[in-house]
């Protein structure tokens, strides 16, 4: 197995604000296609309160190198105007449909839990938001299987994907992500061992 494959094979258990939709054979054809052209995407007409949102996260980031307080601030006044935002308006966005759920995430693909049976080979879109950093990931997978299983005395799914078409800045972002909380794990073992 080569490096690259080793790094993006790293998988992490972690709660993460997540979204799932199906989509179609045709509609995954036009947004490759696209891509391929050299169109991000995040391009998209439906990702552009995404891009607001990354856009945000990362000048709140370069800020927050340089002022921690006023970054800090400027968050949480953005948090409280998006809650006004939210309550004025019926309009439900893509980041209404986030949802804080146990993923378990790696370089090359996903699993989670569902309510709903996916088919072997039905192509899916995430959303995924990384804690800590609010990093914003848009990418799309394969279902590879999906078996299910008792989870809390109810019956749940469990759809494993294998990515098919993410960036390369995204799944950077994952493998990075993965070695960080692998090593607060270990950290925290450590820890746990020398108060024993």
């Amino acid at each position: 197995m080569k490096v690259a494959e080793k790094r993006r094979a790293v998988r992490i258990d972690s709660r993460v604000l997540f979204a799932v939709r199906q989509v179609s054979d045709a509609v995954f054809q036009r947004i490759k296609q696209d891509y391929n052209d050299g169109i991000s995407l995040y391009n998209r007409p439906e990702m552009a309160e995404a891009r607001l949102f990354v856009g945000a996260g990362a000048a709140l980031s370069r800020l927050r190198e340089r002022d921690e307080d006023m970054a800090l601030v400027l968050q949480h006044i953005d948090a409280k105007l998006n809650k006004l935002l939210k309550a004025s308006d019926d309009h439900h966005s893509l980041m209404d449909k986030l949802v804080l759920q146990r993923v378990n995430l790696a370089g090359n693909g996903l699993a989670f839990w569902s309510g709903k049976s996916y088919e072997k080979g039905e192509m899916l879109e995430f959303h995924i938001v990384l804690p800590a950093d609010s990093t914003f990931i848009d990418c799309f997978g394969e279902v590879v299987h999906c078996t299910a299983e008792k989870v809390n005395g109810s019956l749940r799914q469990k759809v494993s994907c294998h990515l098919r078409m993410i960036t390369e800045d995204d799944r950077e972002a994952l493998i990075q992500f993965n070695f960080k909380q692998q090593s607060l794990a270990l950290q925290r073992r450590r820890m746990e061992q020398e108060g024993d």
